[in-house]
Parts: C-alpha cells; structure tokens; sequence
C-alpha cells in the first residue's frame, strides 16, 4: 500500500531562527564595515518580519544604525512572472524606508531562495524606487534548485531539498504559531511542492 500521509520533519527550531538571524546581523556589519548607508528591505510576506528582526539586531550591535530610518518593505507582486500562469496574490506596500535606497547598500530579506524568480522580481521593483550603490541578499533558508543565476550573501542555513519537497517558515506574527514554536518544516510526499 503507497502511503498518501505526506512527511514532515522541523529543521529549524525558533532558537536556531534566532542563532541564524544574529549570524546574518553580524556578518552584514562585517561585509559592510559598519552600517553606514545599510538599508534593509523584507519581501513580503515572511522577509519582512525576518527584515525587522535583523534590523533590531544590528542597531544592538551597531547604534549607528536605525531602525526606524533604514528598514522598509518590497513587494514585489506585479514583478512577478508568472502572473499570467497563477492568480497573483494581493500586493502589500512597499515601504522605502526615510533614508530612502539611492546610493545606500540594500539588504533584500526574504525566508527560502529556491528558483531565484522571486529575487528577479525583487530587483526589478527596486529598480523602480531608486539606485542603490549595491544590492545584497540575506535569506533564512537557502533551499538549492536555482532557475536563474542569483545566489545569498548571507544565508541562515543551506538545506538540500528535492523538488517534491516544500520548506515551510513559520513565524510568529504571520503565522497562528507563538514565538517559542517558530520553525522550519519541511513536507515530503503528496503535500509537497515548490516553496
């Protein structure tokens, strides 16, 4: 008898969330130099709770930074391109931060880098905010299976997956899930998927 129950295993517990993102924080101010000119903007949905995160962290390890001046948003739903091929989901703002992206060193936040497709989206509505000096990107989970040559700066943790695979971040505050039971899952079998 094949077994229909898909399979799911936690990778990451809300502690190991924790350990990576202050990871990503302190390699960000390594690379950088400090924070100067840093600006950080989460894609919608789970990078940009990640976004505040590191934000938070990185004014405790550098007060130079602000967070209320240099974090913000970056949907990139109508960037997207397959919205021919799937329902687009409904935008969220983009939030440009006060010091704005012109001339800054831009940190794109988002939860797992699969094909690249959504970093390529990323890129392209950034451009349309302004010109950034540089452009790097800080991802929690960096799942392999790349469709376009785009790659992390910063990855909280590199786990090899199979296309039937989904990788599921849950975190709190967009998720039903309390801080203490944020996590990484993945799905094996009939539930899984392209996440």
């Amino acid at each position: 008898m094949v077994n229909t129950t898909p399979e799911t295993s936690q990778v990451m517990s809300a502690a190991d969330i924790e350990r990576a993102l202050t990871r990503i924080a302190h390699e960000i101010v390594e690379t950088h130099r400090g924070v100067e000119d840093l600006v950080i903007l989460g894609i919608p949905r789970r990078g940009v709770p990640l976004a505040k995160r590191l934000g938070e962290k990185l004014a405790r390890i550098d007060s130079a930074f602000d967070p209320a001046a240099a974090l913000g948003a970056l949907d990139i739903t109508m960037y997207r391109d397959d919205l021919r091929a799937h329902s687009a989901r409904t935008p969220e703002p983009t939030e440009v931060p006060a010091r704005g992206v012109d001339g800054a060193t831009v940190v794109l936040v988002d939860d797992v880098l699969y094909s690249g497709r959504t970093v390529r989206a990323a890129l392209d509505a950034l451009s349309g905010i302004g010109r950034p000096e540089a452009v790097r990107l800080a991802v929690l989970v960096d799942r392999g299976h790349r469709q376009l040559p785009i790659r992390a700066d910063h990855v909280g943790k590199n786990i090899p997956t199979s296309r039937d695979e989904r990788v599921s971040v849950r975190l709190h505050g967009i998720d039903e899930v309390p801080p203490e039971d944020e996590s990484v899952i993945i799905t094996r079998g009939p539930a899984g998927g392209t996440a």
